[in-house]
């Protein structure tokens, strides 16, 4: 086994430069389980970083490099891959700026380029500020739907690891009206089959996967609903049909507390909030979203640029060490399986 299969090549871009993603990413830097688990370097601004280390009264070196190969993968340097010559002293905390957009933005690509060219084997990432990327054209509302859209990938399956857990979701940003609608036995099979696909490519052999069911008490016979006995049910039946271990629909009530101890190896929540609000219960800080179905494996702490507190000192790094843990680790496990 080589190093590489022991410590992924890990990118972390540093989000929105006005916003807390700059300190989260000093902090990182400077812990000792990151560089035990991956290779990490940065993708930002070493101006910007150095204003931020300040801040948290840090005493770091700094590597500029072009390609992840020139990298040192030391503590106590931090290897930058800056993406243009900004002017960062125009950059102010806490507010939304285009400039800021356009350099998160830059970050992101870059990330892109070199996962899809297969220089970095994992990407975890600082939040942007939806407004901010806005004002420089992007359409898309966030990291999924961008890296989705420009690495041409089939789909984009959002997973949340917290402890034991891991939650899939049929819809993300929707309306829940919409997203009941959207939860059709068609639709709720083709996420079975992804998810199943892509946890056989971390090494597990036959995935056991619960799909959530929508109702309360799981309709209880289509005396509250449904939708269980019209989609949900002939779903699970399909995917089983098909060499799939699929159970459900299992009482939303019931099936996150079940999965906590390992009892599946994924869940599929129906929509955003029901499977946000099990994790961010269980743990708010180690609730780190993935995303598989790309070229590579990438994730996201689960929190905003915290405008209110950038440039303070005051931003927790735990959600960013974790991202960038979690995914580094799931990268170890596609190498090794």
């Amino acid at each position: 086994m080589d190093n590489k299969k022991i410590r992924p090549i890990t990118a972390i871009t540093m989000g929105d430069p006005a916003g807390i993603g700059p300190e989260t990413v000093v902090e990182t830097m400077l812990c000792p389980e990151i560089h035990a688990c991956c290779k990490p370097f940065v993708i930002g601004s070493i101006a910007i970083l150095e204003k931020a280390a300040k801040i948290l009264n840090k005493d770091l070196k700094y590597n500029k490099i072009i390609d992840p190969s020139e990298a040192k993968y030391e503590m106590g340097t931090v290897d930058v891959l800056e993406t243009g010559d900004y002017d960062t002293d125009s950059i102010k905390w806490g507010e939304v700026q285009a400039l800021a957009g356009q350099m998160s933005i830059d970050w992101i690509m870059k990330s892109i380029e070199l996962g899809m060219a297969g220089k970095v084997d994992a990407v975890s990432t600082a939040p942007i500020h939806k407004g901010a990327i806005k004002l420089v054209g992007v359409k898309e509302p966030g990291h999924t739907e961008i890296y989705e859209n420009v690495t041409n990938s089939p789909y984009a399956l959002t997973m949340f690891a917290c402890h034991k857990l891991r939650v899939f979701f049929v819809s993300r940003h929707m309306s829940v009206i919409d997203a009941c609608k959207y939860a059709t036995k068609e639709k709720v099979l083709e996420y079975i089959i992804n998810i199943d696909k892509e946890l056989k490519k971390i090494g597990i052999e036959k995935p056991h996967i619960a799909v959530a069911a929508l109702n309360p008490h799981g309709g209880d016979n289509g005396l509250f609903g449904r939708e269980e006995i019209d989609e949900l049910a002939p779903a699970v039946k399909a995917a089983q049909e098909i060499g799939i271990d699929a159970v459900g629909p299992c009482p939303a009530d019931s099936v996150f507390h079940i999965g906590k101890s390992g009892c599946y190896d994924a869940i599929l929540s129906l929509y955003h909030d029901q499977g946000h609000i099990a994790c961010k219960t269980l743990d708010f800080e180690k609730s780190v979203t993935l995303t598989f179905g790309l070229p590579f494996i990438r994730s996201s702490v689960d929190h905003g640029t915290a405008f209110d507190i950038a440039g303070k000192g005051l931003a927790g790094a735990i959600s960013l060490i974790e991202s960038t843990k979690v995914v580094s680790e799931y990268a170890a496990l596609m190498y090794n399986k």
